[in-house]
């Protein structure tokens, strides 16, 4: 076979919009991985988020979670982990209560927002990424330019309302870079399916970059396929008609 990794999005891509895995795209996913294919999360979810669906679908393979600030070698054993500087967190808070916008942060103890935030956290937690979530462009556009400014982060989305701040250089296309290393496989041989501008990176560095139908349309632009929705079993087109090419 000519692609022997599969890096899924989660959110507006593997689940729909019941966060749900459709039966169908169940089906071809199994299918890929008794072919062979090592079928990987590449979520900007937590570990604590994403591993429930690993293991319904039943895999053992490699994870990518946060965005890629972890990368797991198993659901149980992790490979790789990227912290954030906490004054850059102290920054970032600060930002939010400035512009009093929805925020949330993953650490590795747990993930925290406005509503459970304690500045106690700051020093005690080891932080993996920071979010905004805020329908005002004008204010989103500020808040971009003021982590510019910060310097030292990667920022992306995963819906058009919100802002994924990584740290630099930290990305899926870098966490699927390390799992190819593991598994002794080329980036050419992988296949990245996304919707939002973290999936971007992953699908312009793939093999084959795929974008989801409801994907925003960035990532449809740099996408060398555009699929269904995740209403519509995007991810079971792919498989069927570009991976098991034979079937």
């Amino acid at each position: 076979m000519k692609y022997k990794l599969l890096a899924l999005d989660m959110d507006g891509t593997l689940l729909n919009d019941n966060h749900q895995i459709s039966p169908e795209t169940e089906k071809w996913i199994h299918r890929a991985a008794e072919a062979g294919v090592h079928v990987c999360f590449s979520t900007g979810r937590g570990y604590d988020e994403a591993a429930p669906f690993g293991k319904q679908l039943g895999l053992n393979t490699p994870m990518i979670t946060v965005n890629g600030s972890e990368v797991w070698k198993s659901p149980t054993e992790l490979y790789r982990r990227e912290l954030l500087d906490k004054a850059l967190i102290a920054n970032m808070h600060a930002i939010a209560v400035e512009y009093g916008v929805w925020f949330w942060a993953y650490s590795v103890e747990g993930s925290y927002n406005e509503k459970n935030w304690d500045p106690a956290l700051l020093d005690l937690n080891q932080w993996m990424k920071f979010g905004y979530h805020t329908e005002d462009d004008a204010i989103r556009h500020d808040i971009i330019v003021r982590l510019q400014d910060l310097g030292g982060l990667e920022i992306t989305n995963s819906s058009p309302y919100n802002l994924e701040i990584n740290p630099a250089g930290v990305n899926k296309a870098t966490g699927i870079r390390i799992v190819c290393d593991l598994l002794g496989l080329e980036m050419s041989e992988t296949v990245a399916i996304g919707d939002s501008l973290n999936d971007l990176a992953a699908i312009q560095a793939a093999g084959l970059g795929v974008a989801m139908g409801n994907a925003q349309l960035a990532v449809k632009e740099n996408a060398d396929v555009v699929t269904a929705s995740n209403n519509d079993d995007g991810i079971a087109w792919i498989i069927r008609d570009y991976i098991l090419t034979e079937e």
